[in-house]
Order: structure tokens, then sequence, then C-alpha cells
């Protein structure tokens, strides 16, 4: 006689949630560390940027124990996204682009010591768009009650149906999720790209308090950068971004985007006290 009592038949949902998923999984394993990944393509595998080295060989552990040699594609360290290229026979895994709501069951589904392994929580916070530490754009705010250990960073994170709505990595004291939609966005850049487009005005900029608002003073300007070409000079204030004040030299970096790269831009200044304004067009940023 099988038990039908609810939460019988919860356990059993959730193992077959794991059971389905675990095999898209792989451990990540790059220069003393040791991580998840999950396949997002044919061939190419998703991971935390952060758990990644930034030297060293990179290897794939598959389920049979066995382990293969990646290549890192791009990685993308403001969205905590890498992608990896690798050669093996593992199903991709489908994405959903559901946000959970708040109070939510969730199931990351990881690696740990190069075996599948699992984690129930809950969805602790679920809300808007908000911009990392690294400043990165991320879709969705979603926070995860759960104990992840290093290891399992870079495991999907499913709701109760088994839909995998994101990558869950290790934030300040919590854990947090990369959604689907910020995944989708910069995987395929790195896909195609190896980077991420940055915009580039080309400047160094301190801030200033002015008698009416916020400024930023150029304290250098590269030679070969776009605000050069345009006539801006170290010692100029910028006090606007098309005729919208600046609130700080931190937002003025927030605009520019992948998106902003090409734009035209008008930047008026201060030079010697008198207003000046520049038509910049914004570049790309230089890889470091």
């Amino acid at each position: 006689m099988t038990d039908s009592s609810p939460p019988s038949s919860l356990s059993s949902a959730l193992s077959d949630v794991v059971a389905r998923i675990a095999p898209s999984v792989v451990s990540v394993h790059s220069h003393r560390s040791r991580s998840t990944g999950f396949v997002w393509k044919s061939g190419l595998i998703i991971t935390a940027d952060e758990a990644l080295a930034d030297e060293g060989e990179v290897e794939i552990g598959l389920a049979d124990g066995s382990r293969v040699a990646a290549t890192i594609v791009g990685r993308d360290h403001t969205t905590d996204i890498a992608l990896l290229r690798a050669d093996i026979a593992v199903a991709p895994v489908k994405l959903a682009t559901t946000v959970p709501p708040l109070g939510a069951l969730s199931i990351v589904v990881a690696t740990h010591r190069e075996t599948p392994s699992a984690a129930l929580g809950m969805v602790s916070a679920s809300g808007k768009s908000w911009r990392s530490l690294r400043g990165g754009d991320i879709d969705a705010r979603i926070e995860l009650d759960v104990r992840l250990r290093e290891s399992q960073q870079g495991g999907l994170a499913l709701d109760a149906s088994g839909d995998a709505f994101g990558m869950a990595v290790l934030g300040p004291r919590r854990v947090l999720v990369i959604p689907t939609a910020t995944i989708e966005r910069i995987a395929p850049q790195l896909e195609t790209r190896g980077r991420i487009a940055r915009g580039y005005l080309g400047l160094g900029l301190q801030p200033v308090r002015l008698d009416d608002g916020i400024g930023a003073m150029v304290m250098n300007v590269d030679k070969a950068g776009p605000s050069a070409a345009a006539g801006i000079r170290q010692g100029d204030v910028i006090v606007a971004v098309n005729d919208q004040k600046l609130s700080g030299v931190r937002a003025l970096s927030r605009t520019l985007g992948p998106a902003s790269v090409g734009a035209v831009v008008d930047v008026a200044v201060r030079r010697g006290g008198e207003p000046v304004s520049f038509k910049v067009t914004v570049g790309e940023r230089p890889e470091a």
C-alpha cells in the first residue's frame, strides 16, 4: 500500500523534479575552485563567474565521474554569468521566464563533491530589477532562504513544478538568483562576442559639489577616447548629459550600458566658469 498523504506526495514530486533536472547539471573545476554549472545549449555550459578562477585550466565533471576539458567562451563579472564550451553529450536545460512569488518553495539542483545535490528552501524576496554591486543590471530581485556551499554556486533554481527560473549564486549574506531574463540577455552576447559591450567616454571623473547641484570634474582624458575627440579637456566640469542634470559620477556610469555604444550624447560642461556643450559619440569600453 502506497502512502498518499500530502507530505509523501510532496516528497515524491520534489524527488521527481530533481531527477529530471540533475542530468543537465555538471560540476566545474578551475584552479582549486569547485562550483556547479548547467548545460544552456548543446556543448555550452553556464556557471557563476565569481566561482570561476581567473587563470588555469577548466574542466567539466560529468555524472559518470569523468572529466572533460572546457574553454571559457566569455564572462561578465557584473552579472556573475560565465559561459564555457565543452564537448559533452548532455541535454540542455529549458529555462522558464517566470519569477516565483514570495513564499514559494524552491529547489536548488547543483553538485557537491562531484555528485548531484539538492537543497530545498523558500523564496524570501521577489521583486523588481536591480543593479549588482559590480554594476550589472539584474532583471528581477530573487532571494532564497536556503543554505548553499561554495561548490553549489551556479546550480539551477527550480520552482515546485520543476521549472528552472535562474542560476543560484552566493551574494553578501544571502543566496541570490540570476534570473532567466538576465541569462538569456547576457549569454548570447558572450557566445557571439566573448564579452559584454560597455559604453565608454574615456574620462576619469571626480564628483564635485556646485552651488546649484553636483558636477563631475574631468581629472584625466584618454587621448584616444571619444571625449577627447569631441574636445573635452582636463579640468572641465560636467554638469548635465542630454539636458539632464548630473546626480553623480556613479549615476553617469550607469547610463553607459551595452545599448549606449554608438549613441551621440550632449554633454554640458563648465570651463573656467563658462558653459560649453559637446556632442560625444559613446565608444566601447576597451578590455582591461
